[in-house]
């Protein structure tokens, strides 16, 4: 038994700027990234070797949360296509319409739902795949218990992955993310601090408390220790905020039980009366397992 979490709001904007032609559904609005990600899902849930048993999909609706109370800079939705923003509403009706749980997030992230997802029911399956290239969704990695799989690129993070990939253990990423920033949401991240640096400090020193407030008193080779001490000093108080901002919150109210994850197929007249909707008869018969 295998629990499957997928990040809706990537899986989304992937497919609105994938290669697929433009689409319009009978009344003439764009479909596109709504259809794509039908499509995608479809693609997951007969995948043989993904075993699909138990699945929920997270979506930022709006993309703003609570973190843009506590930092502007923070990502929001300014600048997004006005055509994919008007998809967000429409896309979790589809998603639904596949007999796959949808969580909504206005308060908390997408992000956060996978990740209070993962912990909760981590110990009752046999494994926990968050389908995300999103670093941040690295920190609830554990061993093989807990990965992150990215779809689009066909890449397997276990701790160990993770710990290739950022150069730090999971517990870290949040401790990383505050020092070299995180474009995706909009944390600047210390100047000096690169990716190379930041994990050999965080592999000697776990988290930011733990980093001698001298340079001189680094236990580490890392180039520039002084004036990389001196910054995270001076900007201790940002380090902070920044890696507050990239904490999952592990406690989101979600309201369904492991059992109510349990995928038993798509609902027949359901899903055909959503493609008669978007006049998306090319996906009636794609379903390989009916409820």
């Amino acid at each position: 038994m295998r629990l499957h979490l997928v990040d809706g709001t990537y899986e989304l904007f992937r497919a609105h700027f994938s290669k697929r032609p433009d689409r319009q559904g009978p009344d003439g609005r764009d479909v596109k990234a709504t259809v794509g990600l039908v499509s995608s899902l479809l693609g997951l849930l007969s995948d043989e070797d993904e075993a699909v048993s138990h699945i929920a999909v997270a979506f930022d609706n709006p993309i703003e949360s609570w973190r843009n109370e506590r930092f502007p800079g923070y990502k929001d939705g300014s600048g997004v296509d006005p055509v994919l923003l008007a998809q967000f509403d429409d896309v979790e009706r589809a998603v639904a319409a596949l007999g796959v749980v949808v969580w909504s997030m206005d308060h908390h992230e997408a992000d956060d739902a996978m990740a209070t997802a993962a912990v909760r029911w981590a110990d009752a399956v046999e494994q926990v795949r968050i389908l995300t290239p999103d670093k941040d969704l690295g920190q609830v990695v554990a061993g093989e218990q807990i990965v992150q799989v990215d779809r689009s690129r066909d890449k397997y993070y276990d701790e160990a992955g993770v710990v290739a990939r950022l150069g730090v253990r999971p517990p870290s990423v949040p401790d990383y993310l505050a020092l070299v920033g995180d474009t995706a949401d909009g944390i600047p991240g210390l100047p000096g601090f690169g990716a190379k640096g930041a994990a050999a400090v965080l592999t000697r020193y776990p988290h930011l408390e733990d980093i001698p407030e001298l340079g001189m008193h680094w236990d580490v080779d890392v180039r520039g220790a002084t004036r990389l001490a001196a910054t995270l000093a001076e900007r201790r108080g940002d380090a902070l905020l920044y890696r507050e901002l990239a904490t999952l919150d592990r406690d989101v109210p979600l309201g369904e039980d492991l059992d109510d994850l349990a995928w038993r197929g798509v609902p027949r007249d359901r899903f055909h009366a959503w493609c008669d909707d978007l006049g998306a008869d090319t996906l009636r018969d794609r379903p390989q397992r009916w409820a």
